[in-house]
């Protein structure tokens, strides 16, 4: 697998690479964000692993312009910052996951195996599209539907979390199972990333009285179309 790594961080760039040739990933090392982006644009990567603070380019900039070019690829931000406002701007922007610094580079190549893992299923399944009586989906092109409105906004996670939603209508999931299902592994640090992901779903694809994710309190959350809030 061909990974992008923007880390200005020799130290770091120095680890990642010892546990990359461990995993038999080939890791490109840039230590500048505009290098970094130009490199990405001129090249082919299967994964792009992009840190926060960059020079010349801030890593957010360069997420948000890759995500111009290229919808798909698996973008994993490395960050010092871990408050909410944080992690929604990155996953705003087009990032797939976060790891907080400091991290194990184990658990990091664990979620790239993940990812690996997620996509290969992903072009394995032979169900391409999902449709309801107000939803449709289709998984080779991407595009979301609401009542034959097209949702143009979301990033690619919230589309995997949506996409496995509609397929398990009215089922309650915990977070962690959440995680397992579409991030594709055990998540190793603050589960909050299901929550805003949730929350940014509601508000894209939701209305008022019909938010479509209904939160279960102590369990997780769950997709039912049918549930109308009453307004008054």
């Amino acid at each position: 697998m061909q990974v992008l790594v923007i880390e200005d961080n020799v130290g770091v760039c120095s680890m990642l690479e010892m546990f990359f040739g461990k995993e038999d990933f080939n890791g490109v090392f840039l230590h500048d964000g505009l290098e970094g982006y130009k490199h990405f644009i001129d090249n082919e990567y299967d994964m792009v692993i992009l840190d926060w603070m960059l020079p010349s380019m801030d890593g957010i900039t360069v997420c948000r312009k890759i995500r111009e070019v290229d919808k798909n690829v698996p973008i994993i931000m490395l960050t010092a910052k871990d408050t909410e406002s944080d992690q929604v701007l990155g996953l705003e922007m087009g990032a797939d996951d976060y790891v907080t610094k400091p991290f194990s580079p184990l658990a990091l190549t664990a979620r790239m195996k993940a990812i690996v893992r997620r996509q290969s299923k992903e072009k394995n399944h032979l169900e391409d599209a999902i449709e309801t009586s107000i939803i449709k989906i289709n998984k080779e092109t991407r595009e979301v539907f609401i009542s034959d409105k097209l949702i143009s906004n979301l990033t690619p996670k919230e589309f995997d979390l949506l996409s496995f939603f509609a397929q398990h209508p009215k089922q309650v999931f915990s977070r962690d199972q959440i995680l397992e299902r579409v991030w594709g592994f055990q998540f190793y640090g603050d589960d909050r990333t299901v929550d805003v992901h949730i929350k940014r779903l509601r508000r894209k694809i939701g209305r008022d009285n019909q938010p479509f994710f209904h939160t279960v309190w102590g369990v997780g959350y769950k997709y039912d179309e049918t549930v109308v809030i009453n307004e008054n």
